[in-house]
């Protein structure tokens, strides 16, 4: 490994060499993932596929569009992304744990959500014939991806595009949890169908060996298409235009060069279908695919996770516990999750009742429709998908959910940071895309036991509710053995304040109340603190009634200032005349880069507990010093 300074040196290495390669790649890989956490699984069933793809193609000239991109750190270490900054890969200042343009040239193109590397392929391929270049562009697709729309939508266009694209299918039959529906079953027929393939490739080197064999060849796959399969069956690739190679055992290095460079060299657009073993080189990742996805820190030998902070549970485990416990009370009750079940909590409906719950599979945008369907037959759909997930179902929110006042409840796990992933993870973004959509409810708890609240209330709703929650643990309080409905649109107030007052949304109602104990020891003043529960519809008339008797209402919220709950604050007293001054408390106007945890990327963009502290003084020192006007 130490000798690998880029792709240069892969592929002067001897053949006889590679597998000793292979495996320092997952020894180092193991190594740094034990201690850092991150995507176990998915790289080390990949390790021979990329050795393959750099032996035959060379980055960066040639580009390679990782779908995902959570399999990259094989292409992180071919590619010269060795020594302290792999060691300290998804930590501050060390390796993205997804591709990354600015991080190097070999990264063609970013990413951090599922299906979209075959269309921005076909977008790269199509842009070289434009420009009249020869390189060449590889998509590498999980087989979880063809089970997004987009991808089917890019597969539709690839003949009308390009001539020449080389689609990997890295097929691995797990997304996170297990693959779901027919792509999943049709891709398991073909990579355990030898006689297929053996047909199709006797019939290929035939009338390849005839005189003009290259054009025989085209003529035999046009009839082939032509006679709707009255012979032979194609598969669903063929149909769609593209030659199809496979299935090839992706830990097979001799037969995925071979395989690689006659794709390379082809003619035509190629899908060239690869069989990996996911977690391939370590025990407890075979054993345990789903949880070793995405890991946190675990022991290499045993595969147990390293110790955690223990004691308060999880807002994922809570909320999927809640509602099993509702659902078992009301078969109308339904859970639906895209292809996280362990990640958003609904393994606990899974296994309590499996009758109400629905894996769509990597399909956010399915999962929301498919919702809004259920809905309108009286069933109570809860979809559980992450907050940057969700962004990818927008306009099924809109068109199919709120505009008909459909009764579906959203649950957005990780709002806010998740810091190790970075920006494509981040939940940063949902208060701004929901608060402008009419008829909505957005809520989010400030601990455990609210969060159980406040999935009793949006399970009673007439329309669409919205719940945010953080990733982790939750602060520890007592579950209420019976939920309570809460008041939608209501504010709580914790305590009272006459010079100033907090307005807090989730897990930052505890920072604001550590904030107001410090203003109040330090600088000797009265401040007041609102648990605001609602992001919209916001409690107006507590708001203006404060306003009118404060100076200073200070909000504070975990996700961007721009067009979030401050912004409802502001838009609030402006419509009622105040002039009420406001200091909004929030991440800025950029994407968020990944750290080595939430306290570090606070500090790094001014949102530390001294600095948050020095911005409120700040403003109350200013507003103090202005004199009032007389009344006219």
């Amino acid at each position: 490994m130490p000798t690998i300074k880029g792709p240069d040196d892969v592929k002067a290495l001897p053949a006889a060499a590679l597998p000793l390669l292979a495996q320092e790649i997952r020894d180092e890989i193991i190594e740094v993932t034990s201690v850092n956490g991150g995507h176990v699984g998915p790289n080390l069933g990949v390790v021979e596929l990329c050795l393959g793809l750099h032996r035959v193609f060379s980055t960066p000239t040639d580009q390679f569009v990782f779908d995902v991109a959570h399999q990259g750190y094989v292409h992180k270490l071919l590619t010269g992304r060795t020594g302290e900054f792999f060691r300290g890969l998804r930590k501050t200042g060390g390796a993205s744990g997804f591709l990354n343009r600015e991080e190097s040239e070999h990264d063609s193109f970013g990413a951090g959500h599922a299906g979209t590397a075959l269309s921005a392929a076909l977008g790269m391929a199509t842009a070289r014939d434009l420009r009249g270049t020869d390189e060449h562009v590889v998509a590498v697709c999980g087989d979880a991806a063809f089970t997004c729309g987009v991808t089917l939508e890019a597969l539709n266009n690839v003949v009308e595009s390009t001539k020449r694209l080389v689609v990997i299918l890295n097929d691995n039959e797990w997304s996170i949890a297990k693959n779901v529906g027919a792509i999943s079953h049709y891709l398991n027929r073909l990579s355990t169908n030898p006689t297929y393939n053996k047909i199709h490739h006797d019939l290929e080197r035939f009338f390849t060996s005839l005189p003009g064999g290259n054009d025989m060849h085209r003529v035999y796959m046009k009839w082939k298409r032509e006679t709707k399969d009255f012979f032979m069956e194609s598969s669903l690739f063929e149909k769609f235009g593209l030659r199809y190679l496979g299935p090839v055992d992706g830990h097979d290095m001799d037969e995925l060069v071979k395989n690689l460079e006659f794709a390379r060299d082809s003619d035509t657009p190629i899908l060239l279908h690869v069989v990996t073993k996911k977690g391939k080189g370590l025990a407890a990742a075979i054993r345990s695919p789903e949880k070793f996805h995405g890991a946190s820190p675990y022991d290499p030998k045993t595969g147990e996770s390293r110790g955690g902070k223990g004691g308060a549970p999880n807002y994922q485990d809570v909320f999927g516990q809640a509602l099993t416990r509702f659902a078992k009370a009301d078969k109308k009750i339904v859970g639906i999750t895209g292809a996280m079940p362990a990640g958003t909590g609904l393994t606990h409906l899974a296994e309590g009742c499996p009758g109400q719950f629905f894996d769509v599979g990597i399909a956010e945008e399915h999962a929301v429709l498919f919702a809004a369907g259920l809905a309108t037959k009286g069933i109570r759909p809860v979809c559980a998908i992450y907050s940057t997930f969700l962004q990818r179902g927008y306009d099924q929110i809109i068109h199919d959910v709120a505009l008909q006042n459909l009764p579906v409840t959203f649950c957005m796990d990780r709002a806010g940071l998740s810091a190790n992933d970075g920006p494509t993870h981040h939940g940063l973004f949902d208060i701004s895309y929901l608060r402008c959509v009419p008829g909505v409810t957005v809520m989010q708890p400030k601990d455990e036991d609210e969060l159980v609240d406040m999935l009793h209330t949006s399970l009673q709703l007439d329309g669409p509710g919205f719940i945010r929650y953080p990733r982790g643990a939750g602060e520890g309080v007592t579950i209420k053995d019976e939920p309570v409905a809460l008041q939608v649109g209501k504010a709580e107030v914790l305590r009272d304040g006459t010079n100033l007052i907090i307005w807090a949304l989730g897990p930052m109602v505890v920072e604001a109340q550590k904030l107001a104990d410090r203003i109040a020891a330090e600088e000797g003043l009265s401040v007041g603190v609102v648990n605001a529960r609602f992001a919209k519809p916001l409690d107006a008339e507590l708001l203006l009634e404060q306003a009118g008797k404060v100076p200073l209402i200070v909000t504070m919220e975990d996700h961007v200032v721009t067009g979030g709950f401050g912004s409802a604050v502001l838009e609030t007293l402006q419509d009622a005349d105040l002039r009420t001054s406001v200091e909004r408390i929030g991440w800025p106007d950029n994407f968020v880069e990944h750290g080595s945890d939430v306290a570090t990327l606070r500090a790094a963009h001014g949102l530390s507990p001294d600095a948050i502290h020095q911005r409120v003084m700040s403003r109350w020192r200013r507003i103090a010093s202005i004199p009032v006007e007389a009344d006219a």
